[in-house]
């Protein structure tokens, strides 16, 4: 049986006519040549095995003599660069690697890679729903106008923004009118667009929760907002401490969950800011960043039904599918979308492929079963978690709602630090609750010592470990 040939890609690029970039420096000719493609050789860009261009056409593109170019490959063959074959042309050829250094011969030594993640942030990336996402593709793609394969409309996608309406007013409470819906790549996007189109009209100051991200701070300080804090307790934000920000304009807040002490906004604070609004003409910004993870019962619905013309809700497949996706959403006060539409631009578009695939999954049913599915993980994550922490110490306790993807682990007084350097040792990965304090925040009463478990970052089969790592580091 004759020997099967097999073609490299080597040799693919040099039959269909590879060209080959290379700067020349100096007078002479062949010296720079020579030097040009030995750097090539050395830095990479030309990979052993590559065929380089034949004399004369190299010669021709690069515009020089071909008796030239001859003397410069003949002389790199000597030295070893390139090897000549009859019937094979000039090629590469095989070097050995140098080698690396090592901590012991004096070069950086290598960090140790963490054990376990369970650090705030979105969930397990292997969750996504590959298969599910494929399939809505097909049937997107298949299905989509040509139309569909242009800019797109900056704010979104029309028949996306008319499924998220359909969706956010069943799951969410939202009264949301497709032309009011905007596409965003993302929760920090759509936050600077509303900030500029905050500034725009006037308004220089944003209330912000005691406890939160410290992105968000930074993108409204990005766009020269003021943004002073409200007290966090058991009963959500202090938005009762807006009377005494009268130059607030507008509140940033996670009333379906704060994030990170986990509890809700009460009933009577939420009537409370949507007074405020009201009464100051201030907008509310609602973050409803995990809105759909709710175990115990019904999630509350959002704020943005009980008064659409004083809120601006905001969410995001982050959290439910992956934050690769880049998609997020927000619904905009009629009287306050031209000044969004201007503020976004007429270029600052999102994938409108992808755009197109997550309506179809939305539609058909595929992003409800998915959130089902995770919601369901996530509970027992939870339970499990509440589980092991009280067989493991009393001195520890879990807190807030049971919802979302992370919990609070209250800690003894003066031990949060202690802690978090006890989990480095073990290569565990998670969050201090001060991580998240506002900074003028750090001369009052802090909420408390405490740990952020995002109890939904690791695999299945890396749970059990994780979950047993977390409660060998506490007191």
């Amino acid at each position: 049986m004759a020997k099967r040939q097999t073609t490299s890609p080597a040799d693919v690029l040099a039959k269909a006519g590879v060209d080959l970039h290379l700067e020349l420096h100096g007078p002479r000719l062949r010296a720079g040549l020579t030097d040009a493609l030995r750097e090539a050789v050395r830095s990479g860009r030309l990979a052993p095995g590559t065929r380089l261009p034949a004399s004369r056409a190299l010669a021709d593109d690069l515009g020089i003599a071909r008796s030239t170019v001859t003397e410069c490959y003949t002389a790199l063959v000597e030295e070893g660069w390139l090897i000549a074959r009859h019937g094979s042309g000039t090629r590469v050829a095989e070097r050995a690697q140098p080698r690396r250094g090592s901590a012991q011969s004096g070069g950086p030594a290598l960090r140790r890679q963490p054990s376990h993640g369970l650090g705030a942030g979105a969930a397990d990336y292997a969750e996504f729903p590959r298969a599910p996402w494929l399939a809505a593709a097909r049937r997107a793609f298949a299905a989509a106008p040509h139309s569909a394969f242009g800019y797109g409309d900056p704010l979104g996608w029309m028949e996306l923004r008319m499924a998220l309406s359909g969706y956010l007013s069943r799951v969410r409470g939202v009264y949301a009118e497709p032309g009011q819906i905007v596409i965003t790549s993302g929760f920090h996007h759509g936050l600077a667009v509303i900030a500029r189109k905050l500034k725009s009209l006037g308004t220089d100051t944003v209330a912000v929760e005691a406890y939160g991200l410290g992105i968000y701070r930074a993108v409204l300080g990005d766009e020269r907002m003021n943004i002073p804090p409200l007290g966090v307790d058991e009963n959500g934000a202090r938005v009762e401490d807006l009377a005494g920000v009268k130059e607030a304009g507008a509140v940033l807040l996670t009333p379906a969950h704060q994030f990170p002490t986990g509890h809700a906004l009460s009933t009577e604070r939420r009537a409370s800011v949507l007074d405020w609004a009201r009464r100051t003409g201030g907008v509310i910004l609602e973050d409803d960043y995990d809105g759909e993870f709710r175990y115990d019962r019904k999630p509350v619905g959002a704020l943005q039904g009980l008064d659409p013309d004083h809120v601006v809700y905001f969410g995001t497949a982050s959290k439910s599918i992956a934050p690769a996706l880049r998609l997020a959403w927000m619904v905009v006060p009629e009287h306050l979308l031209p000044a969004v539409a201007e503020a976004k631009g007429r270029v600052d578009t999102v994938s409108v492929l992808d755009q197109l695939i997550f309506t179809e999954f939305v539609t058909s049913g595929a992003f409800d079963r998915h959130v089902r599915g995770r919601r369901q993980n996530y509970r027992r994550r939870r339970d499990e978690l509440i589980e092991a922490i009280a067989q493991s110490t009393s001195e520890v306790q879990v807190t807030g709602m049971a919802a979302g993807l992370q919990a609070v682990l209250t800690l003894p007084a003066g031990t949060e630090a202690q802690v978090l350097r006890a989990a480095a040792r073990q290569g565990l990965i998670v969050s201090g609750l001060a991580e998240f304090r506002h900074p003028s925040v750090e001369a009052h009463q802090p909420w408390r010592d405490a740990l952020v478990v995002n109890f939904s970052a690791v695999s299945d089969s890396a749970w059990p470990g994780a979950l047993r790592a977390l409660c060998g580091v506490l007191p």
